[in-house]
């Protein structure tokens, strides 16, 4: 696939990302190690909440495959915090989220501030703020909202404006950089 799909993401321009890095990681699951072994492409996911005090360091897909376990347990971690509801995230946001990672060359995780949104949530808060979407991709769990204390706003965006995987927004005044898998789009400042 050399186009740009429906969603806007390009297999070369992500995998691009990926290849622009390499990723040397300790698998957390046990059976990962055999997979490694002379292993070539690997995707790896560093996120923590503030939130609920979660952490996860999770090797995700190697050589072409998604591990099944581990795409789980970002679903867990990527919940709805408020009403602990899950919904399996777009492996396509996560792709996005890895590669910007890796292009901004930093071991710390991302802090994840909303991934999956409930209806409930999303709708509380509207009420709350005019920058948050009636139909936010967050509610198909396809968005992330991330942050790095090594990393500017700026900077993280540029790095997932440079995957050509979907939206980015820049929310300098809330210190943090919104990624989806919808049309390749930017804003904010």
């Amino acid at each position: 696939m050399t186009g740009i799909s429906s969603s806007g993401m390009t297999r070369r321009a992500l995998l691009g990302a990926f290849a622009a890095t390499t990723v040397a990681a300790t698998p957390t699951l046990s059976n990962a190690a055999g997979f490694l072994r002379g292993a070539g492409d690997i995707r790896r996911v560093r996120m923590y909440s503030g939130r609920t005090g979660e952490r996860i360091d999770m090797i995700y897909w190697i050589e072409g495959q998604y591990i099944k376990d581990a795409v789980k347990e970002i679903n867990y971690f990527m919940r709805d915090w408020r009403t602990d509801d899950v919904k399996n995230i777009d492996l396509r946001t996560i792709d996005i989220m890895a590669a910007s990672h890796n292009l901004l060359d930093v071991n710390e995780p991302y802090m994840l501030l909303s991934g999956y949104r409930s209806p409930k949530t999303n709708a509380m808060l509207r009420s709350r703020s005019g920058g948050v979407a009636k139909n936010s991709l967050h509610l198909n769990g396809q968005a992330a909202d991330l942050r790095l204390a090594s990393r500017s706003v700026n900077q993280m965006a540029k790095a997932a404006i440079a995957c050509s995987g979907g939206g980015v927004g820049r929310y300098s005044g809330s210190n943090f950089v919104h990624m989806d898998c919808g049309a390749v789009r930017s804003w904010g400042g």
